[in-house]
C-alpha cells in the first residue's frame, strides 16, 4: 500500500506541468556550476585573475483545472552580477570585491518602494 506522499509523488510524474517544470529544474540547474560563478583566468606579467560572479536563478509554474479544464504556466529567470576577481601571485591568493555603484534605476526603485512602505504606514495608523 503507498503512502500520501508516494501517491503525491506517482500523480506529479504523470502530470505533464510537473514533467515540464522538472525538465526546466534541471536545465537551468545544471548551468549552475562554479563555471557560471567563476570565469576562466587570466594570466599576465605573474598575476592571474578569475572573475567572479553572483548568478541567481528561480523557476515558477502553475497549473489550473476549471470546468472547462484547462491551465496554463511556467516560467524561469536567471541573473548574473559580477562582484569581483581572485587574484592569484606569488604572495598568495586575494578576493578582490567590485565596487558596488548605485545608479539612477537602484536610486528610484528605493524612493518608490520608500514611498509605498511611508504610505502604507500612514493607511495602517489611521
Amino acid at each position: 500500500m503507498m503512502t500520501a506522499e508516494e501517491q503525491a509523488m506517482e500523480a506529479a510524474e504523470r502530470d505533464p506541468a510537473s514533467r515540464f517544470l522538472e525538465g526546466l529544474v534541471s536545465r537551468i540547474g545544471g548551468q549552475a556550476k562554479a563555471q557560471a560563478v567563476f570565469g576562466d583566468p587570466v594570466e599576465r606579467d605573474g598575476v592571474t585573475v578569475i572573475p567572479v560572479a553572483r548568478i541567481r536563478w528561480g523557476v515558477g509554474g502553475g497549473l489550473g483545472v476549471g470546468t472547462e479544464g484547462s491551465g496554463s504556466g511556467g516560467g524561469a529567470g536567471v541573473t548574473a552580477e559580477p562582484v569581483g576577481y581572485i587574484e592569484i601571485t606569488t604572495m598568495g591568493a586575494t578576493f578582490r570585491p567590485l565596487p558596488r555603484s548605485v545608479g539612477p534605476a537602484q536610486f528610484i526603485g528605493a524612493a518608490v518602494a520608500a514611498a509605498l512602505v511611508i504610505g502604507a504606514l500612514g493607511r495602517f495608523r489611521r
